[in-house]
């Protein structure tokens, strides 16, 4: 069964978004689901880059408002 973890990083500046979503990764099962929520706009940089070096995979990405939304699925 797979788990979806949201975290919350709105508010938080570069690079703390891209450190606290590996922290987040490392804890989760393969096949789980991570949602990264961020208020900074180089995370639209950093969390695709993380994820690139991982190996998991960047489900998708989108917008709300200033909040951007990156879900990702741990390999």
């Amino acid at each position: 069964m797979t788990e979806t973890t949201t975290l919350n990083l709105r508010g938080l500046k570069c690079p703390l978004p891209a450190l606290r979503a590996r922290k987040a990764l490392a804890k989760i099962p393969a096949g789980d689901v991570l949602v990264v929520e961020c208020t900074d706009p180089l995370a639209e940089l950093d969390i695709p880059n993380l994820v690139r070096e991982t190996g998991d995979e960047l489900e998708g990405r989108s917008r709300d408002g200033e909040v951007l939304v990156f879900r990702i699925r741990k390999a």
